[in-house]
């Protein structure tokens, strides 16, 4: 087990205890049920999954959503005036701040490098700096200040690094189960890039199925969205993606435009009638073997193994305060005073805000004086999109699918798409994707209710 030199903080303050954190994140105590929990109905073969584990991203406070996406009618400027410092002393990183490619992971990144680069063009060595969230943005922002020769402190809510980057390991899977971001291609090149360093495993999710009640169903063409979205590029005002397919001759209720639709809800957090068609979210590639995916970007790969050394890397040397929510950010022109949730208040040169878009729309955290209108209008602007996965482990494949992202046409079930990784890693393993609206309704689900939803949805994949 690697240990790191990062300081770790358990609660910021003058009585912090500074211990060492080890590669892998304690699991969490399991809390008792106050009531028992009733069986899953069953379903005609689908047998009760051996392990299973959800994501909880829509119902968790230090989030409140999984990515950012953009509006029908708001502009790409929006994110640009979201990142813009304050005064000197208050800058901005995270996906939600990234114009080109927000929602993603490089986008995570390449906000962090941003932000370092402000934040070294006005701070001097030696400065105090304060970073607000242990995510990719705020790793890779934290690492840079470090190496500028600033002191340099990462305060996180949780009580593990990573941000949407959760790898839980458990001894009931054979493999780390993928919780938030995982997926990826090859666009993600400096994320594959430091994967490698790491010996982070790479699979490929080979092969496309989509499947209607009645059988299998050709592959659903992308191409009418895409040229949809080009032709509601060029119109007089910014219009729905839904919107612009029917302007463009198509019927975004016809069962497999309705899957693809579904499919693009998993990546972008939202369905396609919030989403602008000026500026759409980037389309999930569907990894049809032998054919070109979207825009030219490789099949869809998903990690192997733990993602947290990742961001645990960029943290080396940095010192950290997990179970640290901040409620409050006073700043003047002579510095920053940062108010933790236990009312501590710690006194800063400057700051840098990474937490997600979802934490600034609740207002968690407050600013005083409250930030400019320009800042504020951009948070309320944009939208906070929902993401859910729940990831089920089987004895034995009921299935016969070799694909390994099986789409649902026509049925009307909770989870259409579906991941396999039986293929890719030999493990009877199956992870559900929802997103937008279908998120929202499955995150509202008990243990069970999930449960049963899912495999209800996994019914018409049963041999």
């Amino acid at each position: 087990m690697r240990i790191t030199r990062r300081t770790l903080l358990m609660g910021a303050g003058v009585g912090a205890v500074s211990v060492l954190l080890a590669s892998c994140t304690p699991d969490p105590e399991p809390t008792p049920t106050p009531t028992p929990t009733r069986d899953p109905q069953p379903q005609p073969g689908v047998p009760e999954p051996s392990a299973r584990l959800r994501s909880s991203w829509t119902t968790d406070p230090f989030s409140y959503g999984a990515v950012s996406f953009t509006p029908v009618g708001v502009l790409a400027e929006t994110r640009s005036l979201l990142a813009r410092p304050v005064g000197d002393r208050v800058f901005f990183a995270g996906e939600a701040t990234d114009a080109d490619e927000p929602g993603t992971m490089r986008g995570a990144i390449r906000s962090g490098a941003r932000a370092a680069d402000e934040v070294e063009d006005v701070a001097a060595s030696g400065e105090r700096i304060a970073v607000i969230g242990a995510g990719l943005a705020g790793a890779t922002v934290a690492a840079r200040l470090v190496g500028a020769d600033m002191q340099v402190t990462v305060f996180e809510a949780r009580d593990r690094i990573g941000g949407r980057i959760h790898s839980v390991t458990d001894d009931a899977w054979p493999m780390p189960v993928q919780l938030g971001a995982w997926l990826f291609s090859a666009a993600d090149d400096d994320l594959l890039r430091r994967m490698e360093s790491w010996d982070i495993g790479v699979i490929d999710l080979d092969g496309a199925q989509w499947r209607a009640p009645e059988g299998d169903v050709e592959p659903v063409d992308d191409q009418p969205l895409e040229a949809a979205i080009a032709e509601a590029q060029a119109g007089p005002a910014d219009i729905a993606l839904t919107e612009a397919l029917v302007a463009a001759g198509g019927d975004p209720d016809d069962p497999s435009t309705a899957a693809l639709l579904s499919f693009l809800a998993t990546s972008a957090g939202a369905d396609a009638a919030d989403l602008s068609s000026w500026f759409p979210p980037l389309l999930p590639s569907d990894p049809v073997e032998g054919a070109d995916a979207v825009d030219g970007a490789d099949a869809v790969q998903g990690a192997r193994d733990d993602l947290t050394p990742l961001v645990e890397d960029a943290l080396d040397g940095v010192k950290v305060s997990l179970s640290s929510p901040i409620s409050r950010l006073a700043y003047d022109d002579t510095g920053v005073s940062v108010r933790l949730g236990t009312g501590e208040a710690l006194s800063f040169d400057r700051v840098i805000v990474t937490v997600p878009l979802g934490v600034l729309q609740e207002q968690d955290l407050e600013f005083d004086p409250p930030l400019p209108f320009s800042n504020r209008n951009a948070i309320g602007a944009l939208g906070m999109g929902r993401i859910e996965t729940i990831w089920l482990q089987f004895d034995e494949a009921f299935w016969d699918v070799d694909a390994a992202v099986w789409h649902t046409v026509g049925a009307d079930v909770g989870i259409r798409t579906w991941i396999n990784l039986r293929p890719a890693t030999g493990e009877n393993i199956l992870v559900g994707i929802v997103g937008g609206a279908a998120a929202e309704e499955f995150a509202a689900l008990d243990d069970t209710e999930a449960l049963e939803s899912a495999m209800e949805s996994l019914a018409i994949y049963a041999s």
